[in-house]
């Protein structure tokens, strides 16, 4: 009887005091970044310049748009904001929309609120893509660096990869004959170099190998030592001008920090039971990677890449201001910015604009990225 009496206090108590409901990694992640009023500010800024940009690819796209960026008026030049258009003077297919010049017109009397809609299209697809491509390289390369570590390959292998990389380089080129003899060399490698194979004056089997991670972060270590603006510099002035070009070549010379997060947490990870048990499980190393312990480790890839979008869109409108960015007809930021600098005093509109543009841009990626890196700081998780 007693016994029974317990039981339904017991049911009573449980009824009347409800255990607290369970958060998700979302609603944790959300009450966290919430408290962080610049990221929050960030945030609605990086939205607004994402739906601007969308907005500027529908109308300023096709072959009548709505916001023509490439519309020249030179009876309407160096008008300053919010200027209405003379009629008498222009074609019914001249007058802007709106009946009003926003942000004024340029030397040549094209709208800058049209070629700002365009480079806000152009900066984030430039932001974007770069980051993508250079997350991408890193991931994989970080991920070979971490998972491996301390595991030897064969020298000769090296080479003969370097050979066979040269010699596709050198047809596609248009060099066919020095391409032919370091495919020849390549196609020779494996009797001089290949398993078994005695080197001159070659000792212990170590060495003739190296360590996947150091040949990694090596390779790193030489990227890091050239200044990436004037090595994208270089790089964009032997290309033809290309806003694909752009676009790949910040995303190959931006890599380097994104294969150092990953490599540091695969360092990290790869000594962990769950490691241990799909290695036991007989799992193969692409799936353990990429399946079991690239989602925790992407975490800081993302912080990176957040913050690695700001300095691309800083990078392009560097390299449009200098002349070697995407080229015309596509209006960027930094073009705008540089057709601009002539007529400072006479029209500063030109400069003021597009400066504050990538001004607050580029300050709401950063403030985003850092509202980021302090949610998923675990230590600041914990204390919540």
């Amino acid at each position: 009887m007693n016994n029974t009496s317990e039981n339904a206090q017991y049911q009573d108590l449980t009824l009347e005091e409800p255990a607290a409901p369970k958060r998700t990694r979302l609603q944790q992640f959300w009450r966290l970044f919430k408290r962080n009023r610049l990221a929050i500010l960030g945030l609605i800024i990086f939205v607004l310049f994402f739906c601007c940009a969308l907005t500027g690819l529908v109308l300023t796209s096709g072959s009548k748009p709505v916001f023509d960026p490439a519309q020249v008026r030179l009876e309407e030049k160096l008008l300053p904001p919010l200027t209405r258009p003379n009629p008498e003077t222009l074609q019914p297919n001249e007058i802007p929309p709106m009946g009003i010049y926003l942000f004024g017109t340029d030397d040549l009397g094209r709208d800058v609120f049209a070629r700002m809609l365009q480079g806000a299209w152009v900066s984030l697809t430039v932001g974007f893509v770069a980051v993508g491509i250079s997350v991408l390289v890193g991931i994989f390369m970080g991920g070979l660096a971490g998972y491996f570590g301390q595991h030897y390959i064969h020298t000769g292998h090296l080479l003969w990869t370097a050979f066979l990389t040269a010699g596709i380089g050198l047809l596609a080129a248009n060099h066919p004959v020095a391409g032919i003899i370091i495919l020849a060399g390549a196609a020779l490698g494996p009797f001089f170099f290949g398993p078994g194979k005695k080197l001159p004056g070659a000792g212990i089997l170590k060495k003739r190998t190296i360590s996947v991670d150091t040949l990694i972060m090596r390779f790193v270590d030489i990227m890091l030592c050239f200044p990436s603006f004037f090595l994208i510099l270089t790089v964009v002035a032997l290309l033809p001008a290309s806003i694909y070009n752009i676009m790949i070549i910040i995303g190959l010379t931006s890599w380097m920090g994104a294969t150092r997060f990953v490599r540091a947490e695969f360092l990290s990870l790869r000594e962990q039971d769950f490691v241990s048990a799909a290695r036991a499980l007989g799992l193969s190393n692409f799936r353990i990677i990429f399946r079991h312990m690239m989602p925790n480790a992407i975490a800081p890839v993302l912080v990176s890449a957040t913050i690695g979008i700001a300095t691309a869109i800083l990078t392009e409108a560097g390299l449009s201001f200098l002349g070697f960015g995407v080229p015309p007809p596509h209006a960027t930021w930094g073009n705008i910015l540089s057709d601009g600098k002539r007529f400072i005093f006479d029209a500063p509109w030109l400069t003021f604009i597009p400066g504050f543009a990538i001004l607050v841009v580029v300050l709401s990626f950063n403030l985003f990225g850092e509202g980021l890196r302090d949610v998923m700081n675990p230590k600041l998780r914990e204390r919540q």
